[in-house]
């Protein structure tokens, strides 16, 4: 089996970052080929597989790469050295319903999953500590990265301004179709609505078509929302960079719901603090 292929982020020298592709895996169908997320229907023996040779290319053991069960919700959970020497089974049970995920460790590569949905990497190179985030449109709606930043000034005593934020691929506005309801959560929450979201023609198999104005649907740019949401918090656009990556567009290389449906497998960012 060949190693994973990955994208890297451009970071602190301090940190590794990056976001899984399709490639390198063992995985078939709707998961092939390089998939470690297990609570999204693949097989168990190709996940273990696959997360092996995670590891292998991370030069860690096993047990220092976590990932939680999300759940669209806003649980931030810290990962310590104490975490890190407790059983597999209640270490299962304090990663169930998160999905955000923050340490200060060296040498345990924290990260999410996603399919559309978008992932923040949040680095405080003062602290040396680092979060990530799995922002759909749900946890974006709750500020689940403003969230995540108020937990690491609570937790490490971030300051703002030595933030590194990293937006990976995600789904890019052009196909996040939304109805009406969706539409006026963001609305109701805030959200400046004629810089996020507009209306276009309906979509169909991956194309829009020719419709009149009551049939266009609305659109939301989520990464444009967690600037916001970054903004919020002091976080200033100089500090952040955004994958110009649509995983809806590029399916063959990055894992998107959308066009697979839910049971296909997941793109994994991960953020692992460097052993000086």
């Amino acid at each position: 089996m060949t190693a994973p292929e990955v994208l890297l982020y451009d970071t602190d020298a301090g940190l590794l970052a990056f976001s899984t592709t399709r490639n390198g895996g063992v995985g078939q169908g709707n998961y092939a080929r390089f998939n470690i997320n297990e609570y999204a229907g693949d097989e168990p023996a190709a996940v273990e597989t696959n997360r092996d040779a995670l590891c292998r290319w991370l030069g860690i053991d096993a047990d220092r790469l976590i990932g939680a069960r999300q759940v669209h919700g806003t649980e931030v959970c810290h990962i310590t050295a104490d975490f890190l020497n407790q059983p597999l089974s209640l270490r299962r049970q304090l990663l169930e319903g998160v999905d955000a995920l923050m340490t200060d460790v060296p040498g345990v590569c924290i990260g999410v999953s996603t399919a559309d949905c978008i992932p923040v990497i949040l680095h405080d190179t003062g602290h040396r500590a680092v979060s990530v985030v799995h922002s759909g449109w749900r946890g974006t709606l709750a500020d689940i990265v403003g969230k995540t930043i108020c937990a690491m000034r609570e937790t490490f005593g971030t300051h703002v301004e030595h933030l590194q934020c990293r937006i990976g691929p995600g789904i890019s506005m052009k196909n996040f179709e939304v109805g009406d309801e969706v539409f006026e959560q963001f609305k109701a929450a805030g959200f400046d609505t004629d810089t996020i979201a507009c209306r276009m023609p309906v979509m169909s198999n991956g194309e829009t078509t020719v419709a009149e104005a009551d049939t266009l649907k609305w659109h939301i740019d989520l990464p444009a929302c967690i600037c916001k949401q970054l903004e919020a918090q002091g976080v200033q656009a100089h500090q952040w960079q955004i994958s110009p990556i649509c995983t809806y567009d590029q399916v063959e290389t990055f894992f998107s719901a959308r066009r697979l449906g839910i049971g296909s497998g997941r793109i994994f960012t991960g953020a692992m603090l460097r052993r000086r």
